[in-house]
C-alpha cells in the first residue's frame, strides 16, 4: 500500500472516529436534556415479600392533604391545606429543612357538608408535582383559581400582578427571606396536577370549574408556563394519569362514573370509559393499566385502557383516597380516610391480595413511598393531628 493510500486512510478514519465521538456526545446531551432524573432506586436487587417493621410519628401542619417525594427520594413535600404552607423534609434525618409559608389573602371557599360558599383564604395548598428535573414544584390553591410554581434553587425578589408573597423559613431558624412567586389562574378550586415526562405540558383537574387545563411549560421565563387549552368535562375531575407513550391523559370524574380519555396531540376528549362510582385517584402501570380508587364504594381496581373492561378489583376500607405503587409496582399503598386505615395490597397474577391494614390515626390521606435497597417506607399525611406517619417495611 503506498504512502499516499496509506495516509488518506488514516485521514478517513480519524475523521469518522472524531465525527462519531461528536455524535455520540451530542445524542448523550440529548438524552440528558430531555429525559427526566432516574430514579436510582429501580436498580436496586429484586424482591418477593415486604414485611412490616414499624411506625413513626413525625410533626407536620394540621391539614396536610398531600405529599410528593423528589425523584431520587432525598426530599419529601408537605402541602397543609390548613397550615397555608409547604413543608420540605429530609427524608434521612426526617426533619424539616425549610417551610415556605404564604402570606394570606381573602378568598372564597366551600363548605363541602352544607355545600355552600364561605369566607376564606386563597392560598390553600392541596396537591402538587415536580417538573424539569426536580427543579420546580408546582402546588394547587385550593381558594386561589390556579396553581404557583416554586422554582426550588432560586427565590423571585420582584413583585408584580398576581404574584403571591411567601417567607421561606430555613431548617427551623428565627430569620426567614421573602420572595414573590406566581399564581397562574386556571379554574375554580384546582386539585390535582401531573405533568407529562419531557416536562413541556402540565394538565390541572379544576373541580368547580369541571374543567381541565393544559399548560405549556418553559423553565427560562417566569411565570414558567401559560394555559393554552381548557378542556370541559362532564362533572367534576379529580385525579389525573397522563401515558407518554400512547400520547393519552386520564382523567378521573370524581362527580360522576367514568374516566375522560384525552389526546394529547388534539388535547381533545377522545372517549369516555364507565366505571364504578365516584373513582378519585388514577395511576397507570408500565403496561399502561388504569389502578383507580373509588372513594364511595371501598373500592380499588384496576382497568383495561383500551376496551374499559375491569381486570380485577378488590375492597378497602373505607374512603380510599390517594394509591401509589412500590417502585416494582407489586405493591399497592391505598390511604383510606374515614376508617383512619392504610392498606397493603400485593399485586400478582392480575389481582390483589390484601396483606396489611395499618392504623393510621387522623385521616390519612396523602401518600409516597421511598425506598432504598433494603426497605420501603410509606410516608402518610394526616388531615387532623398534625403529623406524618412513616411505616417502614423490609424488603424480603
Amino acid at each position: 500500500m503506498s504512502s499516499r493510500i496509506f495516509y488518506s486512510i488514516s485521514i478517513l478514519h480519524t475523521f469518522l472516529l472524531l465525527f462519531g465521538i461528536q455524535n455520540c456526545t451530542a445524542n448523550n446531551n440529548k438524552k440528558s436534556a430531555e429525559n427526566p432524573i432516574e430514579d436510582t432506586t429501580l436498580l436496586a436487587k429484586k424482591y418477593n415479600n415486604i414485611i412490616f417493621e414499624k411506625t413513626e410519628k413525625i410533626s407536620a401542619s394540621w391539614g396536610t392533604k398531600s405529599v410528593i417525594f423528589n425523584t431520587n427520594g432525598s426530599k419529601l413535600y408537605a402541602m397543609n391545606l390548613e397550615g397555608m404552607s409547604i413543608l420540605e423534609y429530609n427524608q434521612a434525618t426526617k426533619k424539616i429543612t425549610r417551610e415556605f409559608k404564604f402570606t394570606p389573602t381573602k378568598g372564597i371557599g366551600w363548605d363541602y357538608a352544607t355545600h355552600t360558599a364561605v369566607p376564606s383564604f386563597q392560598e390553600k395548598p392541596v396537591e402538587a408535582c415536580l417538573s424539569n428535573n426536580d427543579k420546580i414544584l408546582w402546588v394547587s390553591l385550593n381558594n386561589g383559581g390556579g396553581i404557583v410554581p416554586f422554582k426550588l434553587d432560586s427565590i423571585n425578589l420582584k413583585k408584580e400582578k398576581n404574584y403571591k408573597k411567601i417567607y421561606t423559613i430555613h431548617n427551623n431558624q428565627k430569620s426567614k427571606d421573602s420572595s414573590y412567586i406566581p399564581l397562574i389562574k386556571t379554574g375554580n378550586t384546582p386539585k390535582v396536577i401531573a405533568k407529562t415526562n419531557d416536562s413541556k405540558f402540565l394538565l390541572v383537574s379544576n373541580w368547580h370549574s369541571k374543567t381541565v387545563s393544559v399548560l405549556s411549560l418553559q423553565d427560562s421565563l417566569s411565570p414558567f408556563g401559560k394555559v393554552i387549552q381548557t378542556i370541559q368535562m362532564s362533572d367534576i375531575p379529580r385525579g389525573i394519569a397522563i401515558n407518554d407513550k400512547t400520547k393519552h391523559s386520564y382523567v378521573a370524574i370524581m362527580g360522576g362514573n367514568s374516566i375522560s380519555v384525552i389526546n394529547n396531540n388534539t388535547w381533545k376528549i377522545e372517549k369516555e370509559i364507565k366505571v364504578a362510582s365516584n373513582p378519585r385517584h388514577i395511576i397507570l402501570d408500565s403496561l399502561g393499566r388504569l389502578f383507580v380508587s373509588f372513594n364511595n364504594i371501598a373500592q380499588i381496581a384496576c382497568i383495561d385502557p383500551n376496551n374499559g373492561n375491569t381486570l380485577f378489583k378488590a375492597n378497602t376500607n373505607a374512603q380510599p383516597r390517594t394509591i401509589v405503587f412500590s417502585k416494582n409496582q407489586e405493591f399497592l399503598f391505598v390511604t383510606c380516610y374515614s376508617s383512619n386505615m392504610v392498606d397493603v395490597f400485593r399485586i400478582k397474577e392480575n389481582s390483589f391480595t390484601k396483606i396489611y391494614s395499618l392504623d393510621c390515626k387522623g385521616k390519612p390521606v396523602g401518600v409516597d413511598v421511598f425506598e432504598d435497597e433494603h426497605k420501603i417506607e410509606a410516608w402518610v399525611c394526616n388531615y387532623v393531628g398534625g403529623n406524618l406517619n412513616v411505616f417502614t417495611f423490609k424488603k424480603i
